[in-house]
């Protein structure tokens, strides 16, 4: 059972003595010598810019799934994990157990790969757009006929590059086995399949159609092996299986209300970034702590 977290965000985190890494659009990561703190802050970004106010216990639902994902998967497919969520804290992290609580993650050092491996099960987003242009999404042909929100024939994989500002860029598949040799390019498809259709499967069965997602792949001595968050709704388009219908976009399990307000300001999408009113923060945050609890069958 996870401790009570107080409803106020957090949205910055120095642990004194402790070297932070980087600060990343969500995470703050500390490099603890043989092993990395990864901590997920209540930050949220829409349109590539980071909002002022954050979504309360937002960092809790993403690190709780991601462990819960881990849990189900690791007998086949190794992660960076190296406690699981319910383990005590280093004695040097112990000052910071309140803080930490819920929302951290201690994680090997992997050589993370300079792709990310992106599974498209169903139409929507940016392959939606390509899909009106060229019957094609990524690249990969698809047959006629298909509508906004339709499910794919089978799950594809489409790679992208990383970006460190803005949108990372969609690239094929032979340009991702240049950048990390044709051989882990087979093995990282492979696994992001595999998960995908592992996860997809599971989560319907809860009342959610996962329409499509990111992972982030390392090697560790040798091995490839699955990092970062996993099958969240930051890192996955989540869809309320009993609204699902194809041929308009889709209610989401994500940064919906926030985007949607966004879009009614007189806003240019630059920073820095307006203020989230209450009701905004309100519906956001009970989406994030829904998809925990449908996807777990857990109360966080």
């Amino acid at each position: 059972m996870l401790p009570p977290m107080s409803e106020a965000p957090l949205l910055t985190l120095d642990l004194p003595g402790i070297r932070k890494l980087k600060s990343g659009k969500v995470r703050e990561v500390f490099d603890l010598g043989d092993r990395l703190l990864f901590v997920a802050t209540d930050r949220i970004s829409a349109f590539d810019c980071i909002m002022p106010n954050g979504i309360p216990r937002k960092g809790e639902v993403l690190t709780q799934i991601s462990h819960f994902w881990f849990d189900l998967t690791e007998s086949w497919l190794p992660n960076h994990r190296l406690a699981r969520a319910g383990d005590p804290l280093p004695a040097a992290l112990q000052p910071f157990a309140a803080q930490l609580a819920g929302r951290s993650m201690l994680v090997k050092k992997s050589q993370p790969l300079a792709i990310e491996c992106v599974v498209r099960g169903y139409l929507a987003g940016s392959g939606w757009k390509e899909y009106r242009q060229s019957r094609t999404v990524c690249g990969i042909p698809l047959p006629e006929g298909l509508k906004e929100s339709s499910e794919l024939p089978s799950p594809i994989f489409t790679p992208a590059t990383k970006a460190e500002t803005g949108h990372d860029e969609n690239i094929s598949f032979e340009r991702a086995a240049q950048i990390v040799t044709p051989a882990i390019a087979e093995k990282a498809r492979e696994l992001s399949l595999r998960l995908y259709a592992t996860a997809r499967d599971y989560a319907r069965q809860r009342g959610i159609i996962i329409a499509d997602t990111k992972f982030e792949f390392g090697l560790f001595e040798g091995e490839l092996i699955l990092i970062d968050e996993v099958l969240t709704p930051d890192s996955s388009r989540f869809w309320p299986a009993n609204q699902y219908a194809a041929g308009r976009s889709q209610p989401s399990y994500d940064k919906q209300f926030v985007r949607d307000y966004l879009e009614t300001l007189t806003w240019d999408k630059t920073p820095p970034a307006p203020a989230l009113p209450p009701e905004v923060v309100a519906r956001t945050q009970a989406k994030y702590l829904e998809a925990f609890e449908r996807l777990t069958g857990r109360t966080l």
